[in-house]
């Protein structure tokens, strides 16, 4: 455990690099955070700062969530304009004459 406690020690500032990691490096620094909090034997101030972090990482994965769901919606929306025809026998014996 001391390796996650100096990395995340190290970058211990709220907004340090924090907006810098992707979804996926936020969420495993935060659940270190939660790990070490859960154990109950770092000093105050140090837990303090583990909070801060933690607060600041949950930010950006939050941020990063709604990016994504924007772009899945917009995504879903362009979809929604093209138009699809239900398959028939026609089509398939169309798109046989044409190979």
């Amino acid at each position: 455990m001391a390796d996650i406690s100096a990395e995340t020690t190290k970058t211990a500032s709220p907004q340090k690099g924090a907006d810098e990691l992707t979804f996926e490096q936020a969420m495993q620094q935060l659940e270190q955070i939660v790990a070490q909090l859960e154990q109950g034997d770092m000093p105050l101030e140090g837990a303090l700062q583990q909070f801060e972090r933690a607060i600041a990482l949950s930010r950006v994965s939050q941020q990063k969530l709604q990016q994504a769901e924007q772009k899945v919606s917009q995504l879903l929306q362009q979809q929604q304009g093209e138009t699809l025809e239900p398959f028939t026998e026609a089509a398939r014996a169309s798109q046989e004459d044409d190979v």
